[in-house]
């Protein structure tokens, strides 16, 4: 019986991995865990009460694209953030969790050849990794691109040679940028549509973390697009309520682009996808449509960005980032730097290189480790000052 060769080269994923780096160690403290990006803050009370008011949808199939009151909010939350309009019933569709949409539309989107050859999926090294699973899945060749301090932690995709980018497809940038917490600025997105539409590729824009910033709103790229007449064919951008609203087990995102890019989207969803249940799609569309808990979770981010910024205050090397809720710091080895925390003071991270991968100069990410402040203050304290006096005490 044969296998796929094309998913026969996958390391593990990070957080079995991280599992085998380990639990075979006795933990050399109270353990706090700092390594997965899953919001710890509060979701508005009411969702659980929209929820059960619509309880009986659950007897439903849901509506595949989402229904036109989710639609609509998020359109509406489009106009108010970023003054873009849209109309709900062509230019977005509701996702069943936004990573479900990062693969679907590079299957739906990505064709088969470009000028004669493999088409190439342009990535930023650190990654999300569903984007290299989503090359791989249309046949295409995944270039990755480190996303270093000297460009800013976001992939410079202009230098690469224009035999690549002449292949190009797909380009796929996260902003703010997980794990870095890196901004993409308006002259960025410019530059971006700008090649894009040179070397006839498509920008996808993730922006699951835009709503956790610590100064200014982060630019979205729709609204850079817009102001340069861009085509809206050119770019798919996508959110979630993972982040913003504290309800990553709500499965709530969107996808969004013109309208030729949406009507393959949801035929795709329409044979193969997994919309969201109706009862969740109403609360969904009361989360989208209020930002007051929005307001106040991003207070919450900020006091312990805060916090950070004192507690690394005299650390060389070390910068706060400016949105996300990571932090991603400097270290000789991340893999001995995450075990040697863990042994000695119980706190667990994320040792960077399980976020990217080997290419040409290495692995980007080796010497990092990211560390998520999702958890209460109180203990995104205790863990910081750890992981401080254990990785960058002189004593050490």
């Amino acid at each position: 019986m044969q296998y796929p060769d094309r998913f026969s080269d996958l390391p593990p994923y990070a957080f079995p991995r991280l599992r085998a780096l380990l639990d075979a160690h006795e933990p050399g403290g109270d353990v706090l865990h700092m390594t997965i990006g899953e919001p710890k803050h509060p979701f508005p009370a009411w969702v659980s009460d929209v929820i059960a008011e619509h309880a009986g949808d659950f007897g439903r199939y849901p509506v595949n694209e989402g229904m036109p009151e989710l639609l609509t909010a998020i359109t509406d939350w489009l106009q108010r953030r970023y003054g873009v309009a849209r109309d709900p019933e062509a230019h977005v569709m509701a996702l069943n969790g936004t990573r479900e949409g990062l693969y679907n539309a590079a299957m739906a989107l990505c064709p088969e050849t470009k000028n004669g050859a493999r088409p190439v999926v342009l990535l930023p090294n650190p990654f999300y990794q569903v984007y290299a699973v989503a090359a791989l899945s249309v046949g295409a060749e995944p270039v990755l691109v480190p996303a270093l301090a000297d460009t800013g932690f976001l992939p410079d995709y202009a230098a690469l040679p224009a035999e690549v980018l002449d292949r190009a497809t797909i380009a796929y940038v996260c902003s703010p940028s997980n794990p870095q917490g890196a901004v993409a600025d308006r002259d960025y997105w410019r530059s971006l549509l700008a090649l894009a539409e040179k070397h006839d590729f498509r920008v996808f824009a993730d922006e699951c973390y835009s709503e956790i910033y610590t100064g200014t709103p982060p630019p979205g790229a729709m609204e850079v697009a817009e102001a340069e007449g861009a085509d809206p064919e050119r770019l798919v951008i996508f959110h979630s309520l993972s982040k913003r609203s504290n309800l990553p087990g709500l499965r709530s995102g969107f996808v969004a682009s013109g309208h030729k890019n949406i009507a393959r989207i949801r035929q795709l969803r329409a044979y193969s996808g997994a919309p969201l249940p109706m009862p969740l799609q109403h609360a969904a569309a009361r989360v989208w449509a209020d930002e007051a808990h929005v307001v106040d979770n991003r207070a919450l981010y900020a006091e312990k960005f805060a916090l950070a910024e004192d507690i690394f205050r005299d650390t060389p090397g070390v910068t706060i980032p400016e949105a996300g809720f990571f932090l991603w710091l400097p270290v000789a080895d991340g893999e001995a730097a995450a075990l040697k925390l863990w042994r000695d003071t119980g706190v667990r991270v994320l040792p960077g290189a399980y976020l990217g991968r080997d290419a040409g100069g290495g692995n980007p990410g080796a010497p990092f480790i990211r560390v998520a402040l999702v958890a209460p203050k109180d203990q995104t304290e205790t863990g910081l000052l750890r992981l401080r006096d254990c990785l960058y005490s002189q004593d050490n």
